[in-house]
């Protein structure tokens, strides 16, 4: 029958057990070596590790030493070593080989992660020694996940012919949460203020979808460094972290986390100035690049952006080798930091190779060419920076690292490349719902990095009560190996607008684009569109206006757009500004003949804290037919009200025929938006901000026909909306909801007060 025994695990077997000690008379010559109890170690593999040899004279400290030898091979888990008469016998019992490796008790974390991180193998020698470090890293893996108390015992089941089972039983334990974070020495800034700049978070029960609220000694450095840069940012020049402990509470439930801190006075930028070692360079030339001046709080991010742009600034100007150095002058008797950024040659290093490892799918050059340097070019440490971010920002790797490595000579640098792919298929699916689109449901399915190229093609299909669209598109971001990103759409839509106009339309087609950046922010694109509409289903009560649009058309449109864009992030932008200016063209081959532009503006600003961001922007279009056309078809009107007219329904002013209700959809249009996101005081990774806004807007421009002189209402005045929101970045997809009053309108308009979006992929 098998025997279950429970390792007690600790030091090596001959430490907690040791064997007797050699014995034997010291100076008797040995005549033979006996060895008995191996069954798998072969006679010569042992003779090896024994220092006493047949016709040696027995020595003891010799003895000792073998005996030692070969426990530290880990095959024998006893060994003894004696002098019998003239014969040297060596008893030798064997560890088993290990037949199994289990795991019981593990619901979190699945054998095979298990099997991957343990020493201990099935066919392998059984040693304790291996089987504590395997305690250990087990242990050391679910403590990553936050669970503290995790207890882990391993068993043994004795075999036959020397073969054990080793059994791992786990007792998970619940996740060791944070119980409390405290900071000592802080005056100038409340608990709650330095808890909102680390990482680390207090456990509650709407943290369920984080795991920042669990104990991570990784974590907790990161949290120092983050309290450093706050405090360098806000003027404590002389701030340091003195300590911070994480102690285990005595239930071992949680943890409580104290940051001991010194935060030392507050400093102000003094004189500020640029000096250089190049001949030529004017140093006042570079003064609009500086983003301080004198007076203000000290900032250390501030600095580090003044040398970055200066750094770059003056390698466009032709110089290779430049190397800025901040040199900072402490004035503590009126408290402020004198600044000069001293601009130097730096060391003449060149970029000998970039060598690219990792990459098992992508193409050598799809990396290539996201490298802001090139073999032969001058080092830039700041180029360099950017060209690992360019990597980064593809998507087709889930690690990059870039290290500089010595060159063949001193002048020469090369440059290691290593990077993990990861996964760049993907399906999707989404739902959502908003006022203006009712129920929708999408699914997509795509490759973003198609056969290693880098390039990208997605089929999509969009269902919802009031549109529908299917869409396969495909990109090629180097066309012709140059950088303009060049691709086509085939399309087909349609849209309800009954309760807007009375009608529906429809459209396939097809689309050619190409795109490219002038700079890191500018950027143009042209499009080539040739589509068949359909204008249908028109009721017999709607306007005249409209059901002399019924009918099929073809649209064949050239358009062009410029943007100017410095936005931090597309979504959720704090700061920045974007400048978009489109115009189009319709005409042959298509039935429709008309022009379109239209011109899109906002900036965002912080203002008083960090999470107070207010934005202001606006648009302004306008579209005429030309040639014989002398109407505009209703599907190149604008309509305005909705999302981009708070206050007002979907299509809400505008040209409307008086006798049906409908919206004509006008020739001129302008809205402007002015926004302030706030924080409402609940915790900050809830994502629940507040939102307050006022819009303003205007469409006119009715269209007529011959022989009907409809009750047409079209006025230019100016519409008025505010409200406010909240919204919530939820585990389930972007919620907002907007109420809006409207304070200026005509008595025509349709209003609308309260607004309702949510949506999400998953």
């Amino acid at each position: 029958m098998a025997v279950v025994a429970i390792l007690a695990i600790g030091a090596p077997a001959y430490a907690q057990a040791p064997a007797p000690a050699p014995r034997g008379a010291a100076g008797s010559v040995i005549s033979s070596v006996q060895i008995t109890g191996n069954v798998r170690a072969e006679l010569e593999t042992v003779r090896s590790y024994l220092q006493l040899k047949e016709g040696q004279p027995y020595d003891p400290a010799a003895a000792d030493r073998s005996l030692k030898a070969l426990f530290s091979t880990g095959l024998f888990s006893d060994v003894s070593i004696d002098m019998q008469g003239s014969v040297l016998v060596v008893k030798l019992t064997e560890n088993p080989i290990i037949n199994r490796v289990a795991f019981e008790g593990n619901k979190k974390i699945e054998d095979d992660k298990l099997k991957d991180e343990v020493q201990s193998k099935t066919r392998l020698v059984f040693t304790r020694a291996r089987v504590q470090s395997d305690v250990e890293r087990i242990l050391t893996i679910y403590r990553r996940g936050g669970r503290y108390n995790a207890v882990v015992e391993p068993k043994i089941i004795k075999l036959d012919q020397g073969r054990v089972d080793l059994v791992f039983e786990i007792n998970e334990g619940d996740v060791t949460g944070i119980k409390r974070i405290s900071f000592v020495g802080n005056e100038h800034f409340s608990d709650g203020t330095l808890r909102g700049q680390i990482r680390t978070v207090e456990s509650a029960w709407y943290r369920f979808l984080s795991s920042d609220d669990r104990f991570d000694p990784d974590r907790l450095n990161l949290d120092r460094e983050l309290l450093r840069k706050y405090y360098l940012s806000e003027g404590y020049a002389d701030f340091r972290v003195t300590s911070a402990v994480a102690e285990l509470s005595p239930d071992r439930d949680g943890f409580f986390i104290t940051f001991t801190i010194n935060e030392g006075e507050r400093y102000k930028f003094g004189k500020v100035e640029i000096s250089t070692r190049f001949q030529g360079l004017d140093p006042d030339t570079l003064k609009s690049y500086l983003t301080m001046k004198e007076g203000d709080w000290y900032n250390a991010d501030e600095v580090e952006k003044t040398v970055s742009a200066v750094t770059d600034a003056v390698g466009n100007l032709g110089y290779a080798f430049v190397d800025v150095r901040p040199n900072i002058r402490r004035n503590k008797d009126d408290l402020t930091i004198d600044l000069n950024f001293d601009i130097q040659e730096g060391p003449r290093v060149y970029v000998e190779r970039i060598n690219i490892a990792g990459n098992t799918r992508t193409l050598d050059k799809v990396i290539r060419r996201e490298f802001r340097l090139s073999e032969g070019d001058a080092f830039s440490t700041a180029k360099l920076r950017r060209s690992q971010q360019r990597l980064k920002n593809l998507g087709f790797f889930a690690k990059v690292d870039v290290t500089p490595q010595p060159g063949s000579t001193p002048d020469k640098t090369n440059l290691d490349v290593q990077v993990t792919e990861q996964s760049t298929g993907e399906i999707s699916f989404g739902a959502g719902y908003s006022t203006t689109g009712g129920i929708l449901g999408d699914i997509s399915i795509g490759e973003r990095n198609l056969l290693g190229k880098g390039q990208n093609l997605r089929l999509g299909l969009s269902l919802g009560t009031l549109s529908t669209l299917i869409n396969l598109s495909f990109t090629e971001p180097y066309f012709l190996d140059r950088a303009v990103a060049a691709g086509f759409d085939i399309f087909s839509t349609s849209n309800n607008r009954q309760n807007i106009a009375s009608y529906s339309d429809s459209s396939v087609g097809f689309a050619l684009r190409a795109g490219w950046n002038y700079t890191e922010h500018t950027s143009q694109q042209w499009r080539y569109t040739l589509k068949q509409g359909s204008i249908y289903n028109v009721q017999y009560y709607a306007s005249p206006l409209i059901q002399s649009q019924a009918g099929t058309f073809v649209t064949s449109e050239v358009s062009e757009t410029t943007a100017w864009d410095t936005r931090d992030q597309r979504l959720n932008t704090t700061k920045g500004w974007l400048i978009r200016n489109t115009w189009a063209l319709g005409g042959a081959p298509g039935t429709e003949n008309y022009y379109r532009t239209t011109l899109d503006a906002v900036i965002y600003q912080r203002l008083f804290i960090d999470d107070f961001i207010v934005s202001v922007g606006g648009s302004a279009g306008l579209t005429q037919p030309y040639g014989n056309s002398t109407t505009l078809r209703l599907t190149n009107r604008f309509f305005v009200g909705g999302d981009n007219l708070r206050g007002f329904a979907a299509g809400g002013i505008g040209p409307r025929d008086l006798n049906t209700g409908d919206a004509l959809g006008g020739r001129y249009f302008y809205t402007g938006t002015t926004e302030a996101s706030f924080p409402l005081g609940l915790p900050k990774e809830i994502g629940i901000v507040g939102k307050a806004f006022v819009d303003v807007g205007s469409l006119w421009g009715a269209e007529t026909i011959t022989g009907y002189s409809a009750n047409v209402a079209d006025s230019a005045s100016m519409r008025i909306g505010a409200g406010v929101g909240i919204q919530w970045v939820s585990p389930f997809g972007p919620i907002r909801v907007d109420y809006a009053w409207p304070v200026a309108s005509q008595y025509y308009d349709k209003t609308q007060n309260l607004r309702f979006g949510f949506g999400t992929r998953f």
